[in-house]
């Protein structure tokens, strides 16, 4: 897959893959660092928690890195920012 707005990927990183995932031809690196990590059990990953201090684990989730759901995460950040205020900013999400 070529490089594009909803696609790249940087296989010279030292991470690169950051974890297993199905073949690296199509591991998007373009969310590098989960942009849904922040929304807990509620981010739509294949996740675990872990430990006595119930510690985020995401190595099962191919949600981020794969560009088919390019638009499931940016519907996704779309939607938590309708329903959460950002400092009074009336602006609407498009």
């Amino acid at each position: 897959m070529m490089n594009s707005h909803k696609f790249f990927s940087n296989k010279d990183c030292k991470y690169f893959p950051c974890h297993d995932a199905p073949g690296v031809d199509g591991f998007n690196c373009m969310f590098c660092y989960c942009p849904l990590y922040y929304l807990g059990d509620k981010c739509g990953g294949g996740f675990r928690f872990e430990g006595a201090d119930k510690i985020k684990h995401c190595e099962d989730c191919h949600l981020p890195h794969l560009p088919e759901y390019y638009d499931i995460v940016v519907d996704a950040l779309k939607e938590n920012m309708r329903t959460h205020s950002f400092g009074g900013n009336d602006n609407e999400v498009q």
